[in-house]
């Protein structure tokens, strides 16, 4: 099959991690996540919720934001500081590979 219409703006293979991790918070909200390290996003993770499939790139930037956690998650904010707290021990400090 051939895509003759389409302008590919990047198309890569790498290799990556991933970490698969379950937890219930001391507010009894359960978190499946996928959290994947990989070379791209400026040494941010990319962090998957496997239940609500939503998926974010987060950095300790990120984590600091107010309210982008609950937003990007669609949970509420208590459920999001939790989160935030668990995601602060997995997320580190950013690394610039380049």
């Amino acid at each position: 099959m051939q895509l003759p219409d389409y302008d590919f703006m990047s198309d890569s293979t790498e290799e990556t991690t991933t970490r698969f991790v379950t937890f219930i918070t001391p507010g009894l909200k359960r978190f499946d996540l996928a959290i994947t390290t990989t070379g791209r996003f400026y040494g941010k993770k990319l962090v998957t919720d496997l239940q609500s499939g939503k998926t974010a790139i987060l950095g300790p930037d990120d984590l600091d934001e107010e309210g982008y956690l609950a937003y990007a998650y669609k949970i509420s904010e208590e459920e999001a500081e939790e989160l935030k707290q668990f995601l602060y021990f997995v997320i580190g400090t950013v690394h610039f590979t380049d």
